[in-house]
């Protein structure tokens, strides 16, 4: 079942496409584009944006109008940190050369943030 969204760009409507033009001669306008919704797909995913913006740049003039009201929804007081382990460093050697090899790990077990 594919079930249909309108693109949520504020100007989406103003650009002169040949898909936008809707109507009969001397009555024609630019409309919105549909944004078809494969819900019954396995790889669907509700939360991407391409499900909600026909364009990167419908998407981002949603942004740039939108962002104030965005943010007051989920306001960022203080930075996100993840605890990741202390690097090692190893030297490799091989033949007449060497170089260190400095490995960085992410814990896994912690959720800080």
């Amino acid at each position: 079942m594919a079930d249909y969204i309108w693109c949520h760009g504020p100007k989406c409507h103003t650009y002169s496409t040949q898909d936008r033009v809707r109507g009969t001669k001397g009555f024609k306008v630019l409309r919105t584009r549909k944004i078809k919704q494969d819900t019954d797909r396995a790889w669907y995913d509700p939360k991407h944006a391409s499900n909600y913006f026909c364009s990167n740049g419908c998407q981002g003039e949603f942004w740039a109008e939108h962002v104030q009201q965005i943010i007051r929804i989920a306001p960022r007081n203080e930075p996100l940190e993840t605890p990741i382990e202390d690097p090692t460093k190893n030297t490799d050697n091989h033949y007449y050369s060497s170089w260190n090899i400095t490995k960085r790990g992410v814990d896994t077990d912690s959720n800080v943030g």
